[in-house]
């Protein structure tokens, strides 16, 4: 595998100083780029099948997102806690670099920087039992680009939500998979055709007005 894209860091991104109980407002970011579980210790039965196609989403996601960052888009990060309620987003990248292997390589390759957002969700979406609703509406966002695994699973349930309550999405096809191809393509077919997601490659680029 090719060197990691970004330096690694397992620090938390940094948060604004502020006196105890001041409100601290999120800066405006029209459009959000959200990765979906690419912080991910594939520890289940099928991860052998994704791997390969979980390292060619990651690349192609780490470019989008430092071309995203110069363009001035914020990133959110949403995780899995895997059912354990007190991890937090430093152990779960912690983890991952330790258990090396394609779940060490992305988490290095996507850690984040410290003017992202990070949260951990309980189920496959991201909005569900989440703050991501809440986060998005501070930010005044209007336009999701959705990258992450599995793009049949977590990545197409958050697109669902995303699409119920009302934003514009773009889920490049490069930069998410699915244990098999098949898979993957039936449901960027769905999100393009139900959701009407776009799903040009990640080398498009942001549409006009994003």
């Amino acid at each position: 595998m090719p060197a990691p894209v970004h330096t690694l860091s397992t620090k938390p991104p940094a948060h604004p100083a502020a006196p105890l109980g001041a409100s601290v407002p999120l800066p405006p970011s029209k459009t959000v780029l959200l990765l979906v579980d690419f912080i991910n210790p594939l520890e289940f039965p099928e991860a052998r099948q994704l791997e390969a196609a979980a390292v060619h989403a990651a690349k192609a996601a780490a470019r989008l997102k430092a071309r995203l960052a110069r363009a001035g888009v914020t990133t959110i990060y949403a995780n899995d806690n895997y059912g354990h309620w007190r991890s937090d987003f430093r152990e779960l990248l912690a983890h991952c670099v330790e258990a090396g292997g394609v779940s060490g390589w992305m988490a290095q390759a996507l850690a984040p920087s410290p003017r992202d957002l990070v949260i951990l969700k309980p189920r496959h979406s991201a909005f569900f039992a989440t703050p991501l609703e809440l986060l998005l509406g501070q930010m005044r966002t209007k336009h999701l680009v959705i990258a992450g695994l599995a793009a049949d699973i977590c990545v197409q349930l958050t697109a669902m939500d995303a699409n119920l309550r009302g934003f514009e999405l773009w889920v490049p096809s490069d930069c998410t998979a699915a244990e098999t191809s098949s898979g993957c393509a039936a449901s960027l077919g769905y999100m393009k055709r139900v959701l009407k997601a776009r799903t040009a490659k990640s080398t498009a680029g942001l549409p006009a007005g994003w």
